[in-house]
């Protein structure tokens, strides 16, 4: 039971961080109470994607008119299949986490850990009555849906992302309490199935710390498809029929069949064990440095525990970083261009600075734009379409931000974000050539726009 290092989380910082961690050379123990992959793997990334790429695909054809494709009859689906393609794909998944950590070497405990101290030098760590000696931790617990004090929620049948993913039927209306990602992302899809959707949220505009232009237009496009927003709104009761919400003062009620709850995550710092260590915590999550390292010199953290960056792929880098700051090479974690990405059809796409980000510190910059229409592959596929590619550029004329709407920002945006983390000024991403005719040269012509 002596290990070179436990990894607490198997969600994708642990998973991908124990592999990591293997092929230095480190014996290593990994532990995961629930399923491998986490919630990413399990009930967020990989399921939502899946539910809405079936969505697109719907929405794909009853537009195929528009080029000239004829449909005989009505679209229609089957949401037993697309539920049923749902769990087969995340099955898939995460049996080849499993396969891939069990190849390299990593010994994993089903069951959850708890930090117990130290001892001998040693970290302790129980699991299921037995005691692990280890010499370093990685803790990535990762995070869980924030359930706000709202009258009435503790009293009806509710949904979270997680009942959301395993419907048996749809309701006529849905209420979604929060405009996040997560909750715009289910306001698609449900969109998409012929639900009649509502979206609550608490801010004068949908998607949190994204940018505002181009959340904006995306919420305007699904206005259109007949999803009622209400912004700078607070819920203030529900019921199994209605929500309560108040805005200047005012009070309504919108009628729901059902209520879909999606106000934020939060780190799951309970029960780890960190205070045995008197691992100092930040905010809502543990406090790292630029390696992960926490206030304790053999204890690191990753992914959504952090409270920082709740997104996998930030997690991901972040297991690096930490196995590479104990295996003794030289690296560091950079925030410098996280790209954020939303699911919806059209897709929205950002990384690096905003520019409400840049007005509050009152840091100069200035903006390139053009209409995503600029792009020819762009047009040709996106009929009666609108989009938007931004960037953003510092006094030196380095791109700081980019941000997107429009297929497939997804896909596109990882262009930018090398721009923005090398620091490419304008002058010098004009020179990269861009295969023709692609939807990514939209991003080539914004560079040549004028502010």
């Amino acid at each position: 039971m002596e290990y070179d290092i436990a990894i607490i989380g198997g969600g994708p910082a642990g998973y991908n961080a124990a592999e990591k961690a293997v092929a230095g050379g480190l014996k290593t123990v990994l532990f995961e109470k629930k399923s491998l992959g986490g919630v990413c793997l399990n009930e967020g990334c990989i399921p939502t994607k899946t539910l809405l790429y079936s969505a697109k695909i719907l929405d794909n054809i009853k537009g195929a008119s528009k080029y000239g494709v004829s449909v005989e009859g009505n679209a229609g689906f089957d949401l037993g299949k697309i539920i049923g393609r749902k769990d087969k794909v995340v099955k898939q998944l995460t049996l080849g986490v499993k396969m891939k950590l069990t190849g390299a070497g990593v010994t994993i405990v089903e069951g959850e850990a708890s930090i117990k101290g130290e001892a001998s030098g040693s970290i302790q760590i129980t699991s299921g009555g037995q005691t692990y000696s280890v010499k370093y931790v990685l803790v990535c617990t990762g995070s869980d849906t924030v359930i706000p004090p709202i009258k009435g929620l503790s009293e009806i049948s509710y949904w979270t992302s997680k009942e959301a993913l395993d419907i048996k039927e749809l309701p006529a209306s849905l209420a979604i309490i929060g405009g996040g990602v997560i909750g715009i992302e289910f306001a698609s899809f449900f969109n998409s199935m012929g639900v009649k959707v509502s979206v609550i949220e608490m801010m004068p505009e949908i998607l949190g710390a994204m940018d505002k232009e181009t959340s904006a237009l995306l919420r305007k496009d699904y206005a259109k498809r007949g999803i009622d927003f209400y912004l700078n709104t607070k819920v203030v009761e529900v019921s199994a029929t209605e929500v309560t919400i108040e805005k200047d003062g005012k009070s309504q009620k919108v009628k729901t069949d059902k209520i879909l709850v999606s106000v934020g995550r939060k780190a799951n710092i309970a029960n780890v064990g960190l205070e045995s260590l008197k691992v100092e915590l930040l905010k809502n999550g543990v406090k790292v440095n630029e390696y992960m390292q926490t206030s304790h010199p053999r204890v690191y953290a990753c992914g959504d525990i952090t409270g920082y960056s709740m997104l996998a792929h930030t997690a991901i880098r972040e297991g690096e970083v930490a196995i590479n700051h104990i295996l003794g090479i030289d690296d560091v974690m950079s925030y410098k261009a996280i790209p954020g990405v939303v699911y919806t059809n059209p897709e929205l796409a950002g990384a690096g600075k905003t520019e409400e980000e840049l007005k509050a510190a009152g840091i100069p910059y200035s903006v390139l734009k053009l209409p995503m229409a600029y792009s020819g592959r762009f047009l040709a596929e996106n009929e009666g379409g609108s989009g938007l590619c931004k960037l953003i550029v510092n006094g030196d004329d380095q791109i700081i931000g980019c941000h997107m709407l429009g297929n497939p920002a997804s896909e596109l945006i990882i262009l930018a974000t090398v721009a923005i983390e090398k620091g490419y000024t304008v002058e010098e991403f004009q020179k990269i050539v861009f295969p023709h005719p692609t939807v990514s040269e939209i991003i080539r012509e914004t560079l040549f726009a004028k502010s």
